[in-house]
């Protein structure tokens, strides 16, 4: 079965709800229907649900991860933050976010030696994580300041650069990134405003009334590849081991628990589907969508030239590989997004866009300033494009 390049933008535009006809209803449903949402960025969160739902506000997506707690923040796949549906945690940490914590326990251990903390990094890392543990242990949530202020045994810090620019850095937040990627402890209430993230530390019983028990590796392999296929397929065997950062093994292990059908691609390459999901999707009229930064869309696959050409990659994405902003025409990026001071958002393309692409754009740009409501998102990625276009 041959999955064409216009096949798979269609199934994008439905399965990611981002075409206007496919929005869903609640942040719960979005997060479902995507598997993760990156939330690296605090902000990126609500502008994902913003992009793919109606009449949803930023005070709804707070209330699915503050209150509902519908939407988890957990450290997995390649050691990024994501908001997941608490039901698909116990696979995300018996796998991507087992593999992540082990990768940092061994790293922290080895730091706190090297700069001259301890003789025995993996005494010193027992150590801070009991006394963190003991001291959530009554319910409190406390945030990283407070943890570090008041124990000892996170103190320590490292040192980066030379002479006068040396930059001193505590391990007290890297213990706390360990922690929270075991499924220890949680992200609970955030301090700040919804496009800051500042977030008090709970256990993870504390916030969500249970410990989740994770799945063993393979299993939680097997079920994160099934989510990723039921959103993203057809998509490569390097798609997939680039979205979980896990081997080639683990990765063909997982396809072939989940009886993972083949097709093929316009490119040549072979793809992979879901059992009885390899009948293309048809193209669904002309819509746009404006979406932020890291958004899953754009972060989904490793090879992306069916939605982005590779000549636009420099132009919207950061040296790290880090997606910005981005505007979509019909399936494609076409250009970025930017906002004034007074928080309007103004869509910068990056190719020619004819007078009906250009009216689906600036009506997409006017939904997401009224979402907005004058709040001006400061974006750490930056992509070159979205720099140079910064509205003054």
């Amino acid at each position: 079965m041959l999955f064409s390049d216009e096949a798979r933008r269609a199934r994008l535009a439905r399965r990611h709800a981002i075409h206007p006809r496919h929005r869903l209803g609640s942040p719960a449903a979005v997060a479902d229907a995507l598997g993760a949402l990156h939330a690296t960025e605090a902000h990126a969160v609500h502008l994902a649900v913003a992009a793919r739902t109606d009449g949803v506000s930023a005070a709804d997506v707070d209330r699915a991860l503050y209150v509902e707690r519908s939407l988890v923040k957990q450290l997995a796949m390649r050691r990024t933050l994501f908001a997941f549906p608490r039901d698909l945690l116990p696979a995300t940490l018996g796998s991507a976010s087992a593999r992540v914590a082990a990768q940092q326990r061994v790293l922290i251990a080895k730091d706190v030696q090297k700069h001259g903390v301890t003789d025995d990094g993996p005494a010193w890392v027992e150590r801070a994580c009991a006394a963190v543990l003991a001291r959530l242990a009554d319910g409190e949530a406390l945030t990283a300041r407070e943890l570090r202020e008041q124990l000892p045994e996170l103190d320590g810090r490292s040192v980066a650069g030379a002479r006068k620019w040396d930059v001193s850095t505590p391990f007290a937040p890297r213990v706390l990134t360990l922690l929270g990627a075991e499924g220890r402890i949680v992200r609970g209430e955030n301090d700040g405003h919804w496009r800051t993230s500042r977030p008090r530390w709970m256990l993870t019983e504390s916030w969500l009334g249970e410990r989740p028990e994770p799945l063993d590796e393979r299993c939680g392999y097997a079920e994160l590849v099934r989510r990723w296929l039921g959103a993203f397929g057809p998509g490569t065997e390097a798609d997939l081991a680039w979205w979980l950062g896990a081997t080639k093994a683990a990765v063909r292990a997982a396809l072939a628990d989940v009886a993972a059908q083949t097709v093929e691609l316009e490119s040549g390459a072979t793809g992979y589907v879901l059992p009885g999901d390899d009948q293309p999707d048809e193209p669904d009229g002309g819509w746009a969508a404006l979406l932020p930064v890291l958004d899953p869309s754009t972060m989904g696959w490793k090879v992306r030239d069916f939605y982005l050409p590779p000549a636009y990659v420099p132009e919207l994405f950061d040296g790290n590989g880090n997606a910005g902003s981005t505007a979509w025409l019909d399936g494609r990026v076409v250009g970025c997004w930017v906002q004034d001071d007074a928080g309007r958002v103004q869509v910068v393309p990056v190719e020619p866009i004819p007078a009906a692409g250009r009216r689906l754009l600036e009506a997409e740009a006017e939904r997401l300033t009224a979402f907005l409501d004058g709040v001006v998102i400061r974006n750490i990625y930056k992509s070159p494009l979205t720099l140079r276009s910064a509205v003054q």
